[in-house]
């Protein structure tokens, strides 16, 4: 145990030394396994999407999925919509939906707690390449959008990336309302036609896009139960919440629906 932490801490500082030596940054490194790990997390954060040596990505993938191993691998048993409350990343599905911002490049603040952060630094740094590809043609992507890449080291396959509408007030109008409504058709449209049988919803345009949380819930529920009786390949869909008022509502709202698919 304690020569495999040596190694880690030893392929933390590699890891450390290659991103700030790209910045020219002189920064000491800390001590501990826990804050080589929010060092890492926080340069691979904020750097930009350029080409990345292959010996990096091998030693930042084994360090990721190091982690991943810690926190354990979730999956889902049952088909149909389910709600399950946690971390996004840790959910072996087809595809999980990342809500991101116009750029559609993720979150470049440091350790920031947004969901685009999570899923970025638990993917490594090949999403944001992935997604700067994407984006070379349209370097903004409308509100609605769905995008998919691989989901590299997550334990889902695929991450389909889309942008919610920012609510001003945290009063939606209806324009609000019927773009969240086409962040949930098109992921699932994308999904679909990519023949996938999972994906894992998060509560997009809540939290800081100010959605309140009760409105945004039922308009994902009617708008996957709307959709759901059409999928060719979709067969699990998964409401993916982190705080408790997420799966109380959720919970409800869906206690109080027929069966769905």
């Amino acid at each position: 145990m304690e020569m495999k932490t040596n190694q880690r801490i030893a392929r933390l500082d590699w890891l450390c030394k290659f991103l700030l030596d790209e910045t020219g940054a002189a920064v000491r490194l800390p001590e501990k396994l826990e804050d080589k790990q929010r060092l890492f997390r926080a340069l691979m954060n904020v750097r930009e999407p350029r080409p990345i040596a292959s010996e990096f990505l091998a030693l930042q993938d084994a360090e990721l999925q190091d982690q991943l191993r810690e926190k354990g691998v979730v999956t889902i048993a049952r088909d149909g919509v389910s709600v399950w409350q946690g971390d996004i990343t840790r959910l072996q599905v087809d595809a999980i939906v990342n809500a991101g911002n116009a750029q559609l490049l993720g979150c470049f603040v440091p350790l920031h707690g947004c969901i685009d952060n999570a899923i970025h630094s638990a993917a490594g740094v090949q999403l944001r390449l992935a997604c700067a590809e994407l984006m070379k043609q349209h370097p903004i992507a409308s509100t609605g959008c769905a995008k998919i890449t691989l989901g590299y080291n997550l334990p889902a396959r695929y991450v389909i990336h889309t942008v919610g509408p920012i609510v001003q007030n945290h009063h939606p109008t209806e324009q609000d309302a019927a773009s969240l409504a086409s962040c949930y058709r098109n992921c699932l449209a994308v999904a679909d036609a990519e023949g996938l049988k999972s994906i894992a919803f998060c509560c997009i345009s809540t939290g800081e896009y100010g959605y309140p949380n009760e409105a945004a819930a039922e308009i994902a529920i009617k708008t996957v139960a709307d959709w759901f009786p059409t999928a060719k390949n979709l067969q699990k869909i998964v409401f993916n919440v982190f705080k408790d008022k997420d799966k109380t509502i959720y919970d409800r709202l869906l206690s109080t629906r027929a069966t769905v698919g």
